[in-house]
């Protein structure tokens, strides 16, 4: 993967990730979040874990729709090719 692709890939997954994440812990209090039942975090563990999740979670639909996305030159219904 080039350099150029992954950027398309984690630059707008990152921004994602950050407004995700503070609208997801302006609801919820890292402090509430129970790991396996028992385990609680901190609040720095909990924030970055959640970030992190967000981040991976973005970026896998960045990558997905990288993938998808046609290659080479797109025609149109006539066989002319599609300006961008």
């Amino acid at each position: 993967m080039k350099a150029r692709q992954l950027m398309w890939i984690l630059w707008p997954s990152f921004l994602v990730a950050g407004v995700t994440s503070g609208i997801v812990f302006a609801l919820v209090d890292p402090q509430d979040v129970l790991f396996l039942d028992h385990l609680r975090g901190s609040r720095q563990l909990v924030y970055a874990l959640g970030f992190f999740l967000f981040w991976a979670m973005a970026a896998g639909s960045s990558a997905l729709s990288l993938a998808m996305a046609p290659r080479g030159v797109v025609l149109d219904e006539f066989d002319e090719p599609m300006s961008h």
